[in-house]
């Protein structure tokens, strides 16, 4: 059965891997693409999200402008991994199609309408921080009855944080969205630091992904050796954990991660540890769990999984993901037909 998701992102290369691992697949239906200040400004994710959907040829995918900063913290970013754009790569530069634009809509009101008139339960997929999933919960709480399951790329279990020694990026950057998400009682989802730091691009991996000699699987190199650039620096290895795709390839293949319910909460203002998921995993607090924790992942599925998909988009012309829409518009246009009969 197909999936209706929401992707809530900030890109970011590693968000742009997502989009493309949804847009590829038959399995999943994007109702809109909400983009959210984060690894770079609003401005730059936005017109990022446009440049992949543009690149892919699946312009029929809607895009919202959201939140340009967090709750009550000013927006920090991450140009020191994602470059000035956001979406720095080598080669040449992906140009907008002039009539492909962000919708007027501001992304939270996209989100509390959809949710409300959907007709099946909506997943809510964010990559970057949570800002624009908690805004629509404050705004209308009663879309939490629409909403299937909120899988989330953030946080951090068992290991050390990316951006302070004890926090995630997503989640440092408003930790105060955070637990309004975690404290929802909306079924949740975390894939943290502890599973996307086990799926890790390297060198064989972008050359194994060129082998499908495509348009995307090109991008997808080219993105990466900038990616590379900063995880190499940080970590001081030459493999670069590939965090945002995991939230989709868990909606495609939950096999490839393990995990267990524990509670999770977040802290919102210590000087030293704000953004720090705590996780109890032990259940030491007796807190109610309110979260699955994915704490395990097999990079093999998930890189074999990706390349599989990756190679549906042919020469840009024709891809899975296009099927979706071209039912989309023969169901639009021949309910028209017949009103007119």
């Amino acid at each position: 059965m197909t999936k209706k998701i929401i992707l809530d992102c900030d890109p970011g290369h590693d968000d742009a891997v997502a989009i493309m691992l949804a847009a590829s697949s038959k399995e999943i239906d994007i109702l809109g693409i909400t983009c959210v200040g984060g690894n770079s400004g609003l401005n730059n994710t936005v017109n990022n999200a446009l440049k992949v959907c543009t690149l892919i040829e699946r312009t029929d995918i809607k895009v919202y402008s959201g939140a340009n900063k967090p709750i009550h913290y000013e927006l920090f970013t991450a140009e020191y991994v994602h470059g000035k754009t956001g979406l720095d790569k080598k080669g040449d530069p992906i140009i907008i199609d002039t009539n492909y634009k962000p919708q007027e809509k501001h992304a939270v009101d996209f989100i509390v309408e959809t949710c409300k008139s959907s007709t099946e339960q909506i997943y809510l997929c964010p990559t970057g921080p949570l800002t624009n999933i908690a805004l629509s919960l404050k705004k209308d709480p009663s879309i939490k009855e629409n909403i299937k399951e909120i899988v989330f790329m953030g946080g951090a279990a068992m290991c050390l944080g990316n951006t302070t020694p004890s926090a995630e990026f997503n989640i440092y950057v408003d930790p105060h969205a955070a637990n309004i998400v975690l404290e929802s009682g909306i079924p949740l989802t975390m894939m943290g630091l502890d599973v996307t730091h086990q799926v890790n691009v390297n060198s064989k991996i972008i050359k194994s992904m060129n082998e499908n000699k495509n348009k995307s699987s090109k991008f997808f190199g080219e993105l990466m050796e900038f990616y590379t650039i900063f995880h190499k620096e940080l970590y001081e290895t030459e493999e670069t954990p590939l965090h945002d795709p995991c939230v989709i390839a868990y909606l495609l293949d939950p096999s490839i991660f393990s995990g267990k319910e524990v509670n999770v909460t977040v802290e919102e203002n210590s000087e030293l540890t704000r953004g720090e998921t705590v996780v109890d995993w032990l259940g030491v607090t007796k807190r109610p769990v309110n979260c699955f924790v994915m704490n395990e992942a097999n990079d093999e599925k998930f890189f074999q999984l990706l390349k599989a998909k990756l190679s549906l988009f042919s020469s840009g012309k024709y891809l899975e993901g296009f099927d979706i829409f071209f039912e989309k518009f023969l169901k639009k246009n021949f309910t028209i037909l017949s009103s007119i009969e």
